[in-house]
């Protein structure tokens, strides 16, 4: 799955547009701010009376608590409170006027408004903000455009993936002679091409789902029997996705290693290419990768780094995705191998990325990351890693420049993300790593 940074230039039409969550549309002016306030001792009516304000300015109560205030002159004792509102942007003064005229000590602290992100592994059934661009139904360049057959056939596809939830066994499809025919076309053109031009990594798990998934020529593999042997090899498990997903929605599902992957196939009559994502990219390109271990833990890496980033953060991580794990190179043995998926399932590109024509440059996150890339051409620059784990700790420390009120952790006994963001949530965790410390002490002791 190759995701998408861009902003659709045409509405969703059908049912794509039904997909979009309500709650995470423009907020069409609405702000979430902090108040604090107090009501001594025969005040307390002046609590009953902010009812009125929200009514009167359709403002909305997300949070209130309260709590023993100071002492006033009579030694005797009010409450404060801390109230948490939505209203619109327009009405804010309004209110906090309204509110001085029956409170005291009114202060106001504007929420840091973050992006919505999922916390636990469920939420990703939210993810599903899709992008029409190369879509067979509205774009004429694409192959299958003209083709009503293939178009219905992707729509019955792309149904599967529309009512998938969280936990539901992944669809199966049965795919038509036609079908496995292009598989198998570009199965043999690839397959002959690997051993000189894929890095190790990539052979090893190819050479892995061949003996353990059926990978070979003559059928496509199914979601449900890859998945398994994901999660068995590196904690990474497959979920059908309908076509192109915005980038915030696919790079967060990767924090939960969980990778995002499309059931239909390309058109036959270009079988070599493919302007979208399809079973050809995914199961070949990215699927052999994600079962290596070092691997799989960087591209977790570039999820975690997305959850709750602004959209300029958004925007360079997906183009550092793009030159890494989409069609990034890595050093072996003293030659440059090719590791990015849009590398190896285009035989056209792959050829050429490793030929004397491109440019090369060693990984740099910063320089990579506002690097233009191409997404219907070759691309005019390749980055060189040294090594998975060299890219990891240049990723991780380009991670941590980017702002955020809080740190992420992902539980994988529960498949929730932990947002670091006090300092007992912190103790918490560092307690938990202490106990595993004192494993491996032990285990270190028992050997001598």
């Amino acid at each position: 799955m190759k995701p998408d940074s861009a902003v659709q230039s045409a509405p969703f039409a059908g049912r794509k547009q039904s997909l979009i969550e309500d709650a995470r549309k423009e907020n069409d002016g609405r702000v979430t701010w902090n108040f604090l306030f107090s009501l001594g001792n025969g005040r307390d009516a002046g609590l009953f009376k902010t009812g009125k304000m929200f009514e009167t300015l359709e403002a909305k109560l997300l949070h209130i608590e309260s709590r023993p205030g100071k002492k006033t002159k009579n030694d005797t004792t009010g409450l404060e409170f801390f109230m948490k509102c939505e209203l619109h942007c327009s009405d804010l003064d309004v209110f906090i006027n309204s509110l001085k005229r029956v409170a005291d000590d009114v202060r106001t602290i504007p929420e840091e408004k973050v992006p919505w992100f999922p916390r636990k592994i469920k939420d990703l059934d939210r993810c599903n903000l899709l992008i029409t661009k190369y879509d067979p139904d509205m774009d004429q360049e694409h192959p299958g455009f003209s083709d009503p057959e293939y178009r219905k056939r992707r729509a019955f596809i792309s149904e599967l993936a529309f009512n998938y939830k969280m936990w539901d066994p992944l669809p199966r499809v049965e795919y038509t002679l036609e079908e496995v025919s292009t598989w198998r076309e570009v199965y043999k053109t690839l397959r002959s091409i690997y051993p000189n031009l894929a890095c190790r990594q990539f052979l090893d798990g190819l050479q892995q789902l061949e003996r353990e998934c059926g990978y070979g020529e003559d059928s496509i593999p199914q979601l449900r029997e890859v998945s398994a042997f994901l999660k068995e090899k590196t904690g990474f498990q497959l979920r059908p996705v309908a076509g192109l997903l915005s980038a915030r929605d696919f790079l967060a599902s990767l924090a939960f290693r969980v990778f995002q992957c499309t059931q239909y196939i390309r058109h036959a009559s270009a079988p070599m290419h493919s302007p979208e994502p399809d079973c050809c990219h995914e199961l070949l390109g990215h699927v052999p990768m994600l079962a290596d271990k070092e691997f799989a833990q960087f591209s977790q890496e570039i999820g975690l780094a997305s959850l709750g980033a602004s959209d300029e953060d958004i925007e360079k991580l997906s183009t550092l995705y793009w030159f890494t794990v989409e069609f990034g190179l890595c050093k072996q043995n003293g030659t440059i191998k090719a590791y990015g998926a849009g590398l190896l399932s285009s035989y056209g590109e792959l050829v050429y990325a490793l030929s004397n024509k491109p440019e090369y440059k060693p990984f740099n996150p910063e320089e990579t990351a506002v690097q233009p890339y191409q997404d219907q051409k070759y691309q005019q620059v390749y980055f060189v890693s040294e090594s998975f784990e060299d890219a990891k700790i240049k990723l991780r420390k380009y991670s941590a420049a980017i702002k955020r009120p809080f740190s992420v952790r992902y539980d994988p006994f529960t498949c929730t993300m932990e947002v670091l963001d006090q300092p007992c949530k912190i103790q918490n965790v560092l307690s938990q790593m202490r106990e595993d410390l004192k494993i491996l002490q032990s285990a270190l002791e028992r050997l001598g």
